[in-house]
């Protein structure tokens, strides 16, 4: 009776699963899907960020002559998984899921975002509430006084980024550092240190300038006591298998947008404005370099911390593949910009 039971609910969620890709597999047949899903991997919530997106969303939709529609989440497994399994086209990704989605969901860099001061960069920050007194030796010292708040496990600023160039060099387990350590998102974060949840976080440039125009009395309470090197910033993903003329469609709107000098770029340019960028620049899949060194450099970390020697050669010869690749490309790309 057990096993039977087991059955019909397996082929239930099999039929369930299979009714819910019809639609798209019907649209990818026709090569002319009606509607797209963008998602907006949001370090904030969907109530703050979902104003900021709408118009870009609709502008991209008049563009295509397509039907964009958003999907917010903060949790970024979710939306590299919502991607694999076809119920995401795009997105705006930070550096470290565009790389999952990249490896795991058939997607590829179109774009890459350009902040309001013309950077493509930003940085991971380490925050505490101002007047507490805790300073950056104080939160390297790990004697498991002070609570601690790093990003989701995926998040480049929130947690790779810390890990890399922090923690990792000084042979530092937060797990075994800190009073206790929580996952959050960068709002969140925030919120708590400012209130004195949390005595330390991680966050990052981006998330604190809208933590400041969000709720500018909470921020004022906040300081930062540690900065990264700069982090690549967001990327545009599309999947694949979209098709290729609409592909370039959407790359053409990304790389256009605000860019005119008539009324309808200045209404663009208010859009960027508002999501505190400046507009988008090229990129392709190599543009997440970066973040493939520093997941290298952290399981080289792990490797050696275990012992295994075998475990820590693999590791090496993988970490001096990547960052020599990476040095090549670095030394190509000054050439071909003359």
């Amino acid at each position: 009776m057990i096993r039977r039971t087991l059955i019909l609910t397996l082929s239930a969620a099999a039929l369930a699963l299979s009714a819910c890709g019809r639609p798209q597999e019907k649209a990818a047949d026709t090569g002319a899907p009606t509607e797209l899903t963008f998602s907006i991997l949001s370090a904030e919530n969907q109530a703050s960020m979902e104003p900021l997106w709408t118009p870009l969303l609709t502008d991209l939709s008049e563009s295509i002559g397509v039907k964009v529609k958003p999907y917010f989440a903060t949790n970024y497994t979710s939306l590299v998984e919502a991607m694999r399994f076809k119920q995401v086209h795009m997105g705006w990704f930070s550096a470290s899921p565009a790389l999952q989605a990249v490896r795991r969901a058939d997607a590829e860099v179109l774009g890459r975002v350009v902040d309001a001061g013309g950077e493509a960069t930003y940085k991971s920050v380490i925050i505490v509430k101002k007047g507490s007194g805790i300073t950056l030796d104080k939160v390297l010292s790990c004697d498991k006084t002070l609570n601690f708040g790093l990003g989701d496990t995926q998040s480049t600023s929130g947690t790779l980024a810390p890990m890399t160039y922090l923690f990792t060099p000084r042979d530092i387990e937060p797990a075994k550092c800190f009073k206790s350590v929580r996952s959050a998102s960068h709002q969140a974060n925030a919120f708590s240190v400012a209130n004195g949840v949390l005595d330390v976080a991680t966050n990052n440039s981006v998330g604190l300038l809208f933590f400041a125009r969000q709720s500018p009395e909470l921020a004022a309470k906040v300081e930062t006591i540690w900065e990264s090197p700069p982090l690549p910033e967001s990327s545009i993903v599309v999947r694949r298998d979209l098709d290729p003329a609409l592909k370039e469609k959407i790359r053409q709107f990304f790389l256009t947008y605000g860019t005119g000098t008539d009324e309808k770029a200045a209404r663009q340019r208010e859009v960027l404005k508002g999501l505190a960028y400046g507009g988008f620049k090229p990129a392709d899949n190599s543009y997440l370099d970066p973040v493939r060194e520093m997941e290298a450099g952290e399981a080289l970390a792990a490797a050696k911390r275990s012992g295994d020697a075998g475990r820590i050669a693999k590791a090496q010869a993988e970490f001096d593949k990547i960052r020599a690749e990476a040095a090549q490309k670095r030394a190509i790309e000054p050439a071909a910009a003359q």
